[in-house]
């Protein structure tokens, strides 16, 4: 709602496609879409086989870059503006970057080679205090002051003029008086930051002036130079519910449109409710616990804790890569840090994994939510890879909740153990019931799964969320007379190697399951136990197929991956009826990848 009439005279003064508007995270592109011939199309929004809730090079010629994530579209646009040039095209590029996504370290990368190499570049800071939370940091409270400064428009031609305006000898002064002219634009000019980064800063304008908006952009957009226009706007401008809790409303559930308030179907808690209370728990027990979030408080459960120990708690702003460093000193100093990441966001800090805090063996947790399918938010944001990525991650040890108890039964493990310690859960609620008191729950045993069902010829492997849905294949299947070994791994790191051995041993197929993509997933690691120990069972991998999943609600997204309870017993059902030979067709079908999956 902020970016209204930023949108509006964006488009009214450039000529897209030919002009070309890249919009960081683009959780802002709504408007975009709807005046780029998605206005009809705007009713499947988010939906499964509609329009994505982000730009999409799949969807339009408008839309020049798919991103979810923050902090990217200064350096994309500077790659792409610097290669129309070469192309010998005269169109523009314009990046339309937040306030929230200029505190992550790439955007800061970028300025500074836009600014170093001169790249005509139009740089659009729509500055409305919020990222998903508050802003916080230096840059934020940077921009405050520019906000509140009543002079900024002025100061700029102001100084240019009295250096001129002296007699005589003014043009000489205005040319040789450098330093004098930086040192009055610094004490005077708000934009003086991007100034020294070689980029001409305009503002800041009035976000919801359209008059004043076109105009700026005209006149920002005809410079050969680097320009960054600094917008100020409201998040959730028009609609007073958002306006009031802009946070909220940055990604909401149903909601009763004239009260704002959300409309909840179920009273069972979410993993991200268990994860929050059972850490506040914890740390009330415990003062070396302390909790880090890169800008997602409440998304990650963090808020409550913040509320209780607010000197205990860091908001570090959209840097994960900053998060998992600061959080490697803390460990190194005698702290337990807690690493609340989407497991999306937390690709972007592998390498500080790897060398700050596996490399040197330090024990900060990470509590890695949205692991999994994701529902909406789509490919940028589905959790499909982190098992994959993290596995091979000397040192760390790995697990994988099913159920809300699990969750704090390996939260209370990972405050114990000196290892760097990963949990991912998925979003939504929990599969089994209300939990009870969080002090009935033992400690998690480290690489020890559990049984479900015992049955025979035909076992399911699993992890996380899919394990329940393969519960209840069970259950259906039982009924047509096929009994089936249901096993919850639990943990990818250190895998209960003696159980799972013992079930391939003693089955004719093994189906493994996981809500992760299965190239270098878990499925392979039960494939490579098998043949280090010889074991010749059939090996046959359900989860994501080296695709880049669509949006959806996670229902449908779960069954065309074939990870609901019906594909899975579909599947134990098709090998009941093959012969050995057939099997190893029927698996071989199973992995092969079909472009079209990939396209979709």
């Amino acid at each position: 709602m902020g970016i209204v009439e930023l949108t509006i005279a964006l488009h009214y003064v450039l000529n897209s496609p030919k002009d070309r508007i890249i919009f960081d995270v683009s959780h802002q592109s709504y408007v975009h879409k709807i005046l780029t011939g998605r206005r009809e199309l705007f009713k499947t929004l988010r939906q499964f086989g509609g329009i994505s809730g982000f730009t999409s090079i799949q969807e339009s010629e408008h839309d020049f870059y798919t991103t979810g994530h923050a902090s990217t579209s200064l350096a994309f646009a500077m790659g792409l503006q610097e290669a129309m040039i070469r192309e010998g095209s005269d169109g523009k590029v314009v990046a339309v970057i937040g306030d929230g996504a200029l505190t992550g370290g790439v955007a800061f990368e970028a300025l500074n080679n836009i600014g170093h190499l001169r790249i005509p570049l139009l740089i659009v800071l729509n500055d409305n205090e919020m990222s998903i939370a508050k802003n916080v940091g230096a840059i934020s409270s940077y921009l405050s002051r520019i906000r509140l400064d009543p002079k900024y428009n002025r100061l700029r031609e102001d100084i240019e003029r009295a250096l001129k305006s002296f007699p005589i000898v003014g043009d000489t002064i205005y040319q040789i008086g450098e330093q004098l002219r930086e040192s009055l634009k610094a004490l005077l000019t708000p934009g003086i930051l991007f100034e020294e980064f070689g980029i001409r800063y305009f503002g800041p304008v009035d976000g919801h002036n359209l008059e004043r908006l076109i105009l700026a952009i005209k006149w920002a957009s005809e410079l050969n130079e680097p320009v960054l226009l600094h917008v100020i706007t409201k998040k959730g401008k028009g609609y007073l519910p958002a306006e009031e809790h802009p946070e909220y409303f940055h990604g909401s559930a149903p909601f009763d449109i004239k009260t704002g308030k959300p409309i909840k179907k179920s009273q069972k808690k979410t993993y991200t409710e268990v994860f929050s209370e059972a850490l506040v728990e914890i740390a009330s027990r415990n003062e070396k616990v302390l909790a880090i979030t890169a800008a997602m408080p409440s998304g990650t459960g963090l808020d409550k804790f913040r509320d209780k120990f607010k000197d205990r708690f860091f908001d570090v702003g959209i840097a994960e890569q900053f998060a998992v460093s600061f959080a490697a000193g803390l460990a190194r100093g005698g702290y337990r840090p807690v690493c609340a990441i989407y497991s999306t966001f937390l690709q972007r800090a592998y390498d500080q994994v790897i060398e700050d805090v596996a490399l040197n063996n330090l024990p900060v947790i990470f509590a890695i939510d949205r692991g999994g399918i994701v529902g909406e938010d789509g490919a940028t944001h589905h959790g499909a890879f982190d098992i994959s990525y993290l596995r091979c991650v000397p040192r760390a040890i790995i697990g994988v909740p099913t159920t809300g108890r699990d969750l704090v039964s390996m939260l209370k493990a990972a405050i114990k153990v000196d290892n760097p310690f990963f949990f991912r859960y998925p979003r939504g609620e929990i599969v089994d019931d209300e939990l009870d008191s969080f002090d009935d729950i033992e400690e998690a045993k480290i690489g020890k799964g559990r049984y479900l069902k015992k049955g025979e010829k035909i076992a399911i492997i699993g992890l996380g969320r899919p394990v329940y849905e393969a519960l209840k294949a069970a259950t259906m299947l039982e009924q047509e007379g096929i009994h089936i070994t249901v096993f919850d791994a639990l943990w990818v790191k250190p895998i209960d190697e003696e159980e799972i051995a013992k079930i391939l041993a003693n089955h004719h197929i093994v189906i493994t399951l996981e809500e992760n993509n299965i190239q270098g997933g878990f499925g392979e690691l039960v494939a490579r136990l098998a043949a280090e120990k010889s074991l010749k069972p059939p090996v046959a991998f359900l989860g994501i197929r080296d695709v880049f999943l669509p949006h959806g609600k996670t229902d449908e997204l779960l069954h065309i991956t074939g990870i609901d309870s019906e594909k899975i017993a579909e599947t134990v059902k098709s090998f009941t009826k093959k012969t050995n030979g057939e099997i190893f067709k029927k698996i071989a079908s199973i992995f092969r990848i079909n472009g079209s999956q990939n396209s979709t």
